[in-house]
């Protein structure tokens, strides 16, 4: 290996830290109460275990007013201090230090939570909670810089080894900072000194609450992305004013507005790789401070290179950490190709934050449960044979998971490859980094010495020919057509049939988006790209709604534009008659027709279920795992495999 740079020790302060991965601050949802929970301690432990050099946790609050999600560290009330104690402790028992992030969201929050008025520097909406916040006064501000003082000797009393001030994102601090949010004219508004008051106010505050003991860092957008927001200019002017206080050990650093452009904080994989190392490097030629760097470290070569580069000090590696909590020691001994890599899909951890729920990982259902012991080996006193037929997401993870507990595991799968639907998903215009998630569970059941057959067909009576202990089921889903489309029209096929190229439509084509997510939006782009003239029509409000789910609609809508996709909404197939699509615009109940060569069907799809229903009838010790239970997204099939396999 050459990363020499990335596991090269570095001192912030009075902490030294072993190596340069940082596991950054995010969101996690396993606050329970307002405080931190055993799966906090769990979690990040294990990312300790794992290699960190250093961990930053989620976002303490800072003051009552601020409560913008459920699931919150009210780090203001003194019962968090239990909690923080068996945080610390558990991730020092590795030996590596922890620090805590401390936050106020300011315009960026909710009155749901609270019933009081949302504090902000002016009385500017913004765009995603809609609420003209409460503009401060001054008596305001020092009860915020209070709150700030208060939480950092709580988060110092709970044996935190330093503090980060977020001033990114989504923060009060941000708030004042940026021209687009602070209209102020008084001492705190105006210039940019002024407007970079209040962090500096709470700089000196809270190095006075925890003395010279723990570290302090402080975290800056670069660029908010927005109209009149705060660009990198301003940035490089309030890092050279934090750094001349004298009381900040590091800088971390982030791109956009956690609302406005929150789908450049936690970029897809439609967005390059250190895609935003352009701020930290700005940052490095102005100020001594070590600098930390984000923007979609996947793998240890891209983290190294962006260090040598000199873009920054130290590279933030969150989603690469969900995925694999054991990303840097792997790395470090060289073992990169067993890393689990993060696919950047959002769908399970930046996902799962959008809709209430704890995180978790797409491709790593340990992610979340790890004060469970899921995902745990647990040793079976008698080894088993393991037939499992099926190798998409599902197939594979049950046979990892049954390997893993100690049963001898054969998968069998009829294609020459393994990665089922995924593998076709991955083959459209930039979606190739999800068939990362077959390659991490291919060359996981291999280590795990499970037996891969491909290119073989099993029906019932060559498995009862095989004679195994236990089969798993994991035979996937198959097209189905729908009640309006002729059997016998071959102009009409399934977005699977384009894929795996069955089917090759050209000239006009429709694309029907009946699931909401990337299956019609991305054979859209393939059929634009390869020249037909494409329009995609949903029953829904929105072509592909999902995708805001996983930050991915906001790309969509700008690839889509350019490749001149046409998107029509709120249109019901009726039926098919000659080569004429009738719809329903089912608000009004005005029907529509199109007249295309082909549509490409992204509707629900059918259990692929026969041969386990053949093998249950046989008396069978039969278990059934992903689209063959019910058609759903890769996730779910995943969880299914690793309960099934577990299970055996």
């Amino acid at each position: 290996m050459t990363e020499r740079l990335l596991w090269s020790p570095l001192r912030l302060g009075p902490v030294t830290l072993r190596n340069r991965i940082v596991f950054s601050a995010h969101l996690t949802n396993y606050a329970v109460d307002g405080k931190p929970s055993p799966q906090h301690a769990a979690y990040y432990a294990e990312r300790a275990a794992g290699g960190a050099g250093l961990i930053i946790t989620e976002e303490h609050s800072t003051h009552p007013t601020d409560w913008p999600y459920e699931k919150l560290i009210h780090g203001f009330n003194r019962d968090v201090i239990p909690g923080y104690r068996a945080i610390t402790e558990a991730v020092h028992a590795h030996r590596t230090p922890i620090f805590a992030q401390i936050n106020h969201n300011g315009g960026q929050a909710s009155s749901m939570y609270t019933r009081l008025p949302v504090w902000a520097p002016s009385a500017v909406a913004d765009p995603l909670f809609r609420e003209v916040p409460k503009a401060i006064d001054h008596d305001e501000i020092a009860e915020i810089i209070a709150g700030y003082a208060l939480v950092a000797a709580n988060c110092a009393e709970g044996g935190f080894d330093g503090i980060e001030l977020q001033c990114s994102h989504s923060s009060i601090v941000r708030g004042f900072l940026s021209p687009a949010t602070n209209r102020r004219t008084d001492a705190y508004g105006g210039t940019l000194a002024n407007r970079a008051r209040l962090l500096l106010e709470l700089v000196a505050a809270v190095r006075a609450a925890i003395g010279p003991d723990l570290a302090l860092g402080v975290r800056l957008c670069g660029d908010e992305l927005i109209e009149g927001g705060t660009t990198i200019e301003d940035a490089v002017e309030v890092a050279k004013m934090v750094e001349a206080t004298g009381a900040v050990d590091y800088l971390n650093t982030s791109i956009g507005v956690a609302t406005s452009s929150l789908f450049m904080i936690e970029a897809s994989m439609h967005i390059p790789p250190g895609y935003a190392s352009f701020i930290p490097s700005a940052l490095r030629e102005v100020v001594d401070l070590p600098v930390v760097g984000v923007g979609r470290f996947k793998d240890p070569l891209q983290a190294e290179r962006a260090l040598t580069e000199g873009h920054c000090d130290l590279v933030g590696v969150v989603r690469g950490q969900i995925a694999d909590a054991a990303f840097a020691a792997k790395s470090r001994a060289g073992k990169v190709e067993s890393v689990r890599l993060c696919l950047s899909c959002n769908q399970e951890c930046v996902g799962r934050m959008g809709l209430n729920r704890w995180l978790g990982c797409i491709e790593n259902p340990r992610t979340g449960r790890e004060a469970e012991g899921v995902g745990a080996p647990r040793p079976v006193a008698l080894s088993r044979s393991v037939l499992v037929v099926g190798g998409g997401p599902a197939g594979l993870q049950a046979a990892i998971a049954a390997a893993r507990n100690g049963h001898r595991v054969t998968l069998c799968e009829r294609h020459e490859l393994t990665g089922g639907a995924v593998r076709l998903a991955a083959s459209v215009p930039n979606r190739a980094e999800f068939g990362d998630l077959v390659r991490n569970q291919f060359h996981e059941a291999t280590r795990l010495g499970v037996e891969i057959e491909t290119g073989v067909t099993l029906d019932a009576a060559e498995v009862l020919r095989r004679r195994p202990h236990s089969v798993v089921v994991a035979t996937g889903a198959r097209p189905a057509r729908p009640y309006w489309a002729p059997g016998d029209e071959h102009r009409i096929v399934d977005v699977i049939e384009v894929l795996d190229g069955a089917a090759a439509p050209s000239g006009r084509v429709v694309v029907l988006d009946e699931l909401g997510f990337h299956q019609a939006t991305s054979v859209a782009e393939l059929l634009a790209d390869r020249g037909c003239d494409v329009e995609v029509i949903t029953p829904g409000m929105v072509v592909g709604q999902d995708l805001g789910i996983t930050l991915d609609l906001e790309t969509w809508w700008m690839r889509a534009e350019s490749k001149g996709i046409v998107q029509t909404t709120e249109l019901v197939p009726m039926g098919w008659d000659q080569g004429t699509l009738t719809l329903q615009h089912h608000p009004t109940g005005t029907m529509h027709e199109r007249t295309p060569d082909w549509v490409v069907l992204a509707v629900p799809a059918t259990p692929a279920e026969e041969l386990y229903l053949e093998l249950l009838d046989a008396g069978v010790d039969v278990h059934r795992a992903g689209d063959v239970v019910a058609p759903r997204r890769a996730h779910a099939a995943v969880v299914d495999g690793e309960r099934v396999g577990a299970a055996l």
